[in-house]
């Protein structure tokens, strides 16, 4: 399993991505500029170019942030349940507020992105890698403890990521407002006839 990023985000850095999830959220990857981050940042070009010297590496450590603000949301869920931690976690990836609506539209155009951009790349398959043994570890647990049936815990992770990537598809490319709620009951009916 690929590990999470080891950076640290710094309050600047922090203030900084916060200011790229605006600018992203408001403009889409296409219309982002370095000068609309610095914008929602309150600060010049140049107090953003100490820190990144280009775009790409800026949004590259966007991705990281994500995934780390990923990474903790799962740390708060406390339960040790494998079928709650498995709910939990299917929430986090299907259950998007309305607001981020915006930020899965830039972060597809960002994932159109990866083939050409190696950076995107790694951050992308980084997240999947972490995403996939979080679920596939949920799962092996609940196997473990006589919850779940004995299933190929590594094809039902797969398949849950291939409803949470089609929902979120659907729900950008295709403007479904439904895709998302209809994915969380597929996924939980999807569970339910395969691990219980």
């Amino acid at each position: 399993m690929a590990e999470p990023s080891e950076r640290t985000f710094s309050e600047p850095n922090e203030e900084i991505m916060h200011a790229t999830y605006r600018a992203l959220r408001d403009h889409g990857y296409a219309d982002l500029t370095i000068k609309r981050i610095a914008d929602e940042y309150g600060k010049s070009t140049a107090a953003v170019h100490y820190y990144y010297d280009t775009k790409d590496e800026l949004l590259a450590a966007f991705l990281d942030f994500l995934l780390e603000r990923f990474v903790d949301s799962i740390h708060d869920v406390e339960t040790t349940d494998p079928e709650q931690r498995l709910e939990l976690l299917l929430d986090e990836l299907l259950v998007v507020p309305e607001d981020d609506r915006d930020i899965l539209i830039a972060l597809l155009e960002m994932r159109s992105q990866a083939p050409h951009k190696e950076t995107f790349s790694e951050r992308f398959h980084q997240n999947d890698d972490y995403i996939r043994y979080m679920l596939k570890a949920a799962i092996n647990h609940g196997i473990d403890e006589g919850v779940f049936d004995d299933v190929d815990a590594d094809h039902v992770t797969r398949a849950l990521m291939t409803i949470v990537d089609g929902a979120r598809t659907r729900a950008v490319v295709l403007d479904d407002t439904k895709a998302l709620t209809t994915a969380r009951q597929t996924a939980a009916e999807y569970v339910d006839a395969m691990v219980m």
